[in-house]
């Protein structure tokens, strides 16, 4: 999908590979479009209607008058896909083309489909007072078109690129759809199977304007009620709502102040009061639009409300992206501790659009990045090294290296979570992924978990002091520790402790819910790529620790 804001007069488009093909209601402006972005793209142009009616010699209203719709819409199946099994072309085609599956499937498997979504107003005043439309030649203009509006929107929604189509010259639509194009590149999708329950991790660029048809086909009904944060209402939601306007969702939205503070006993239960008033049903979905905190929230609002309701994340933040989105964890802090209050709840899709993160502040974005270093420290080498190359590439910007870094970091993670869904494993399995979280909760917890400390800031420092553990005992080499650190410093993440009190660390990790008989669980490394757990951990060996990086 595409984000109809961006706008680049003059931007060189390279060659599609494949056939663009241009959907949308009648008066859309398709062939005004198509003619143009034709020619800028040095493409042979067609117009499946006109093609349909040189083939028949007889004009679309003719057939439609003495063959009937389902003849014609044969004629345009089979012409859409001669037309489409050439070299790339750049295809208008009519209004109700794209509702037939098989044409559907076979513009999905040959072309790169474009929606040119325009509003009533618009559509009507380019149709008035032409009789060539066998459709509108049915009745009133203004209820046909908003009824087909409502009967199409939810399956254009399925394009791979949408395009609002307004009273700008066509010159200037044409420009907006070359510039969607020239940055269209293939999503990514990541299957998460499950014993009880199986969903789809979809990667890609400008997903929020087609996220609507992704969750209709996700979710068991159209009715929905999104949650996010008065920060995000302002930057994401306008889009996600209009995408779930397009695919025919009932919704609401829930709006609850941004941080930390928001992962709290008395916002969560503010929160399931604030959904029942909505009288759901047991099908009605919860949408959570937004960063972890979010995510979290809202999850174990849906976890508990009607005893369980569908969920939906669609994460905004890096950090949200590549770890809390993906697993099924959700839960509130207590003044006990971090996490310590929750539920395993999956949800039923996750869509990452990788454009969020344009809003995102460098702070942000670091944070969100020192999850997917870990992933590499704990079992790929590989991706470590990745992230030692191109980290600061990422973090300046570069979504190509985003969207590669976020599917790794995914891919690693859905393998984890479908060996140990629900963290039982006696050995390693989805404990690993608490890597430096121990040290890091702890660090939460004394900064009082705000702004003073995000939460990857934390796990970097973590991570950091993981190592320095695993050093002291002899599990790794100590020289791994400032090679680790070193990387942190270039992106810009902290990798030592902030000078707060060692004894003080020490009792907020006694209240980390991996406490078992007494004794902390910590995640250890034999080198990067290697990370084990281990409830053997000196004390004093921590202490030590926590001084060596940093604590008082």
């Amino acid at each position: 999908m595409f984000d109809k804001s961006f706008h680049s007069p003059g931007l060189p488009v390279a060659l599609p590979m494949r056939s663009i093909v241009l959907i949308g209601l009648m008066g859309a402006g398709k062939s005004a479009v198509g003619r143009r972005l034709a020619a800028q793209l040095a493409l042979p142009f067609h117009d499946s209607d006109a093609e349909i009616e040189a083939a028949a010699g007889k004009t679309v209203a003719d057939i439609f008058a003495s063959e009937g719709e389902a003849a014609f819409r044969a004629r345009e199946r089979a012409m859409i896909a001669e037309l489409l099994a050439g070299p790339p072309i750049v295809l208008a085609t009519g209004g109700g083309a794209f509702m037939d599956p098989e044409t559907r499937a076979v513009i999905g498997a040959r072309a790169i489909s474009v929606w040119l979504r325009a509003t009533l107003d618009v559509l009507l005043a380019r149709v008035r007072g032409r009789t060539h439309r066998p459709l509108l030649n049915q009745g009133d203009p203004a209820e046909i078109l908003s009824r087909l509006s409502a009967l199409r929107a939810p399956v254009y929604a399925e394009a791979d690129i949408i395009v609002d189509s307004t009273e700008a010259p066509p010159d200037m639509t044409t420009e907006t759809v070359a510039a969607a194009i020239a940055r269209h590149a293939p999503e990514r999708t990541i299957r998460i199977e499950l014993p009880d329950a199986g969903y789809d991790v979809v990667i890609g660029r400008g997903l929020l304007d087609g996220a609507g048809a992704r969750l209709a086909a996700a979710l068991p009904s159209r009715r929905a009620v999104v949650v996010t944060d008065a920060n995000v209402a302002q930057t994401h939601l306008p889009r996600l709502e209009r995408a779930l306007d397009d695919a025919g969702f009932i919704h609401d939205r829930i709006v609850v102040p941004p941080g930390e503070g928001s992962k709290s006993l008395s916002r969560f239960a503010a929160l399931v009061e604030d959904i029942l008033a909505l009288k759901p049903e047991r099908q009605t979905a919860i949408i959570a639009l937004g960063g972890g905190v979010i995510g979290d929230l809202a999850g174990f609002a849906a976890s508990s409300v009607l005893r369980g309701l569908p969920f939906a994340q669609v994460p905004t933040s890096l950090l949200a992206q590549v770890d809390s989105s993906v697993g099924g964890k959700t839960g509130v802090n207590s003044r006990h501790g971090k996490n310590l209050i929750g539920a395993f709840h999956q949800p039923r899709l996750v869509v990452i659009d990788s454009d969020t993160l344009a809003t995102l502040s460098r702070r942000q974005a670091a944070a969100g990045y020192a999850e997917i270093v870990k992933a590499g420290l704990i079992a790929d080498p590989a991706l470590y090294e990745w992230c030692e190359a191109h980290g600061a590439a990422l973090l300046g910007g570069d979504q190509g290296l985003q969207e590669e870094a976020i599917a790794r970091a995914v891919a690693f993670k859905a393998q984890v979570v479908m060996a140990d869904p629900r963290e039982q494993a006696k050995r390693d399995g989805r404990a690993l992924l608490n890597l430096g979280h121990t040290f890091a909760h702890a660090f939460e917890a004394e900064t009082g978990y705000g702004e003073a400390l995000l939460h990857g800031e934390a796990v970097a420092i973590g991570m950091v002091c993981a190592f320095d553990l695993s050093a002291r005992l002899g599990y790794c080499d100590a020289g791994i520790v400032p090679r680790i650190a070193a990387h942190l410093d270039e992106v810009g993440l902290p990798h030592r402790i902030g000078g707060w009190n060692a004894e003080a660390l020490l009792g907020h990790m006694q209240s980390d819910k991996k406490m078992r008989d007494g004794r902390l669980a910590f995640v250890l490394a034999r080198g990067i790529g290697s990370a084990f757990t281990s409830r053997e951990v000196p004390q004093e060996a921590v202490r030590a620790t926590l001084a060596a990086c940093g604590a008082g």
